[in-house]
């Protein structure tokens, strides 16, 4: 591994776990190896350790050394790296020289098949919506079925929540809903899908109630406008062990300023300044868990969308959770400029 390629890999102990996060969504290893001010190896992070830490209430402008693991494995040599590369599980190995400093990094040759276990819950899909901010696309055609690279959308989605033996379908529809259902009727298609039409558009959440004595179990609720490439077992086992109602994904993002930044006092008195600042939040991707006495807070030809559904939820004193994943994870087509990325993103891990 060359000098720069290196450089991805590492962090220094200083770091707050917005960084770490963004360095991590930038290597193909999905961990970081933080070194002190000698570039000593002190620890590794992956997005595990931080999603563990998040979820145990830490911020994210903590330091990354918070949330890793101090004691990594380690190599002293390309042969020792390989052998605990084919003996188990490491997919990153760093390999130090007598001060223990990471000299190269073994990350394997040989690409290792994702393992993905069965979860088989109901997945139920709102595909109703007009996607205005896809205009003039959507005059044509309905946004679940705006082509990105090999696959509308919508099947995209589906695709991604069979590998986990999610093959019981629930789609919500409306505007051109004809043709997204002539789509799914062509012969090469086997999908197992449960249609609901809407009268009247009624929202991000209302078509739920159309479900009532239909789903009695744990369910998937997503947009038709976004596609999720986390981990949907672990997000199933944190909203069942947390007795969640409700789990909304989440994503954390980072905005930048590309300005400096003045607060000002009275009579115009600058009482700050910062050059051009990062703000963190949590975002909604519009995908969550749902149990299914949810559908009981909706009325039946409700106009609703589903936050504010949520905040029902909340304010008659159940449990909701947000499950955060990392900005790579997340891939969103509702603008045209986000479309653009998705295609982008999609292509790259074509040839992966």
């Amino acid at each position: 591994m060359d000098i720069n390629e290196l450089k991805r890999y590492i962090i220094s102990e200083e770091a707050d776990i917005s960084n770490a996060m963004q360095r991590i969504d930038s290597n193909s290893g999905g961990v970081l190896f933080i070194v002190d001010a000698r570039e000593v190896l002190i620890g590794c992070i992956t997005d595990g350790d931080i999603r563990r830490y998040l979820l145990s209430g830490g911020g994210i402008s903590d330091r990354a050394m918070n949330a890793a693991n101090t004691s990594p494995n380690v190599a002293r040599s390309r042969e020792e790296a390989i052998g605990l590369y084919k003996a188990g599980e490491l997919i990153s190995i760093p390999i130090l020289d007598e001060s223990g400093i990471v000299r190269d990094i073994y990350i394997g040759t040989e690409k290792r098949a994702t393992k993905y276990s069965s979860i088989d819950i109901p997945i139920v899909i709102n595909a109703g919506g007009k996607g205005t901010r896809l205009f003039p696309y959507t005059k044509v055609l309905p946004k679940p079925l705006i082509p990105v690279g090999d696959y509308p959308i919508i099947e995209h989605i589906i695709r991604e929540f069979k590998k986990y033996n999610c093959n019981r379908i629930h789609i919500i529809v409306n505007y051109k809903k004809q043709l997204v259902k002539a789509y799914f009727a062509e012969g090469d298609k086997t999908y197992n899908i449960c249609w609901y039409d809407e009268d009247s558009p009624l929202g991000t959440g209302g078509g739920l109630r159309l479900l009532k004595d239909r789903i009695f179990e744990t369910f998937f609720f997503t947009n038709c406008d976004n596609l999720l490439k986390a981990d949907y077992n672990d997000i199933v086992r944190f909203h069942r062990e947390n007795g969640n109602l409700v789990t909304m994904i989440c994503v954390y993002k980072t905005f930048s300023v590309p300005y400096g930044v003045i607060q000002m006092g009275e009579c115009g008195e600058i009482k700050s300044m910062k050059e051009k600042p990062s703000f963190n939040f949590l975002a909604n991707t519009g995908i969550y868990v749902v149990e299914p006495e949810v559908i009981d807070y909706i009325n039946d030809d409700e106009n609703i969308g589903f936050p504010d559904i949520i905040k029902r939820v909340r304010d008659a004193g159940k449990k909701v959770a947000a499950y955060p994943v990392r900005e790579s994870e997340w891939m969103d087509m509702g603008q045209l400029e986000e479309l653009e990325i998705m295609q982008e993103k999609l292509s790259d891990m074509r040839k992966e």
